[in-house]
């Protein structure tokens, strides 16, 4: 029983699962007992599930169990998973890899957390982060370096690495992850599995550090949560779990995401953009995606690669920088030169980026889905230094060149800056076996769009998660 269950979590999506416990062809304590033996038998070289807490697991399938016996129709009813480690667990550690932190323990979940244990999810534990959430490999002195299962000499991705990684190797069948400038996407991209950037603010942040306090939610944040997961469904499953309006907002409005735009691929109006003024791109990378645009004509979808709609992506990524500017001058701990910045620059940032949401709302008017790198490179071999702003020393070899680090993060940037959804799918392989994903970006709160589109790529051409060597 236990061998068929090794097999099913590391194949079976969390809608399969989630559906054998509310008909009692499975429990929940035997799910959450198989992902438990999972991760002790498979983490020790991948260290992904850097935060356990099995005891507590266990108790909670039980309470699943108890709840299914009587009647209860949980979505995600036993489903054994794991929360980046930024996210408030109440009782574990909430460190963001900072080692001044290693000590704090917050009471409460985070609202995300508890959305998902109230689903009948079961948190096995945390995954594991870079320091600060700023890099693009998963190392920190609080827990150390986690390692990709497709290549353990290579980076899982950051920030949710960890959550990337345990997704690969089979641990969970769903994570709970973060993003703004990549930290879903690129891991997903790296490790070959789904991941979602939503919408930003449909789902609740409070609760999502930093280490001593967490998150307290406003109106513009410059991060989001989101889903990840080994299906597309599952991605739409927990995206229905995680959003809704919490807190003081929740007396008078209510959330209500529109139906994905159209039923098959055939009705789509995409855009792929495989060229950005400031960052460079793999010649695979790009290749996998023409490749894609092929077949998605050939499936009857109209396929555009210029538009005079399209905002300006050296200005968007300007503005970017700008921000950042900004915001070390406000928070001088950020490390960096001390440039000098005044409340009028942060609002004119403010305004700069509502011209270019606005910018997007219109081409989005004529395009459903557009088709983008997740990153420039597959998964890169890890860097030797845990560095807080790693970009301002780092070079990456593409296509045989080496080329400045920093600017390569305008390609997550790209959806983040505007604060769009973004569905990263694997679309292939490297030469060398490596996954190569891509972003699916949307328009502003039609996340079930992106989702579906991911979703009917994966079903009609093939391209699904597969499960690393270091996990079969």
């Amino acid at each position: 029983m236990m061998q068929q269950l090794n097999v099913a979590l590391a194949t079976a999506s969390a809608k399969e699962l989630a559906a054998a416990v509310r008909t009692k062809s499975v429990s929940a304590l035997e799910l959450t007992d198989a992902a438990i033996a999972r991760i002790e038998s498979l983490d020790g070289p991948i260290n992904a599930v850097v935060v356990r807490d099995f005891d507590r697991a266990r108790d909670q399938a039980r309470q699943v169990d108890l709840a299914v016996v009587k009647g209860a129709d949980l979505p995600l009813a036993g489903v054994p998973m794991t929360v980046k480690e930024s996210f408030n667990v109440a009782g574990l550690p909430t460190t963001f890899g900072l080692e001044f932190a290693k000590d704090y323990r917050p009471t409460e979940d985070a609202d995300a957390v508890r959305r998902l244990k109230d689903a009948g999810a079961i948190i096995l534990g945390k995954t594991n982060v870079p320091a600060g959430l700023t890099d693009y490999q998963s190392d920190n002195p609080v827990y150390g370096r986690t390692n990709n299962p497709h290549d353990l000499s290579r980076s899982p991705g950051g920030s949710s690495g960890g959550s990337a990684a345990a997704l690969a190797a089979g641990m969970v069948p769903l994570e709970l992850g973060s993003d703004a400038g990549g930290s879903i996407r690129v891991p997903a991209s790296f490790c070959g599995v789904f991941g979602h950037l939503a919408s930003f603010d449909i789902i609740s942040l409070e609760g999502f550090g930093p280490p001593g306090g967490g998150m307290i939610a406003q109106g513009r944040s410059w991060a989001a949560a989101g889903p990840m997961a080994r299906t597309a469904d599952d991605l739409a499953l927990a995206l229905g779990v995680l959003a809704g309006v919490e807190g003081r907002n929740a007396v008078a409005y209510r959330l209500a995401l529109p139906p994905p735009r159209h039923n098959g691929l055939g009705d789509y109006r995409v855009f792929v953009l495989t060229e950005h003024p400031t960052a460079s791109v793999d010649s695979e990378i790009v290749a996998a995606i023409d490749a894609l645009a092929a077949n998605l004509e050939r499936a009857g979808a109209s396929v555009s690669r210029h538009s005079e709609l399209l905002p300006s992506l050296a200005e968007s990524q300007a503005l970017v920088e700008r921000f950042t500017e900004v915001a070390r001058a406000r928070m001088p701990s950020l490390g960096g030169p001390p440039p000098k910045a005044t409340v009028k620059d942060y609002v004119d940032c403010i305004t700069g980026q509502e011209v270019i949401r606005r910018k997007w709302d219109v081409f989005f008017q004529s395009f459903d889905v557009v088709i983008a790198p997740c990153y420039s490179v597959p998964a890169f071999p890890h860097f030797a230094e845990q560095d807080p702003w790693p970009g301002l020393k780092r070079t990456l070899r593409i296509d045989g060149v080496d080329v400045a680090y920093a600017p390569q993060h305008a390609w997550p940037l790209m959806a983040g800056m505007p604060q769009l959804p973004a569905t990263a799918a694997p679309i292939g392989r490297t030469r060398d076996g490596l996954p190569i994903g891509a972003q699916f970006i949307g328009p502003f709160l039609e996340d079930l769009t992106t989702i579906a589109f991911a979703g009917h790529v994966s079903a009609e051409f093939g391209l699904t998660a597969e499960i690393a060597a270091a996990g079969r």
